[in-house]
Formats: structure tokens, sequence, C-alpha cells
């Protein structure tokens, strides 16, 4: 049973856009953890402005969405980090009130 559920597992991972995949690999870990160190670990919100030492309570944020666009998605440029808070609540919100001027993600 364990296989079976192990194995499903694996084809909806296979199945994923490949950007959902970007988030799991070596790269991406180091370049969030350079972003913190970037940003301070501070979260860069100007109304915030929260310092967290527990990376687990911080969000390597995209500036702009990246949409499956791997320059975006990699461009240093367009990263911040956010801490949890503001990333699941202020910036969801932003990102949901401009999802009809963006599109759908694919």
């Amino acid at each position: 049973m364990f296989h079976a559920a192990r194995s499903f597992d694996v084809q909806v991972w296979m199945s994923a856009p490949p950007w959902k995949r970007w988030y799991k690999t070596a790269r991406w870990q180091q370049l969030r953890l350079s972003i913190f160190q970037r940003d301070l670990f501070t979260c860069q919100r100007p109304e915030c402005g929260h310092l967290e030492s527990n990376t687990g309570l911080l969000v390597c944020d995209h500036i702009k969405p990246h949409r499956g666009d791997d320059h975006l998605f990699w461009d240093e440029a367009n990263l911040q980090t956010l801490c949890k808070a503001c990333h699941d609540t202020i910036k969801q919100r932003e990102e949901q009130a401009t999802l009809h001027q963006r599109g759908v993600w694919h």
C-alpha cells in the first residue's frame, strides 16, 4: 500500500509543470538562502520590515509573477524576502486582485 501511494506521488510530481519542480531543486534552495542573506533576513514590505532568523517563516517571493518563465523565476533582481505573514496575506491578495489582468498560470 505504501508503494502505491508513493507511485501516485511520483506520477503527480512528474505531471506537474516544470516550474513547480524548480522549487525542489538544490539550485532553488541555494538561491533562496542567498536572497534571505542579501535582504538580511528581513521582510521587504515597507510596512513590515520584520527581521526573522527562522528561515521556515520566510518566503523567497517573486516580485513579478514568473508564470513559468524560467528567466523571471531565476532572476535575483525579481526576488525578495517576505515574512510568511506578509506573503500569505498582503501579497496573495495583491496577486488575486490582478489575476484577471495577467491570466492563469500554466
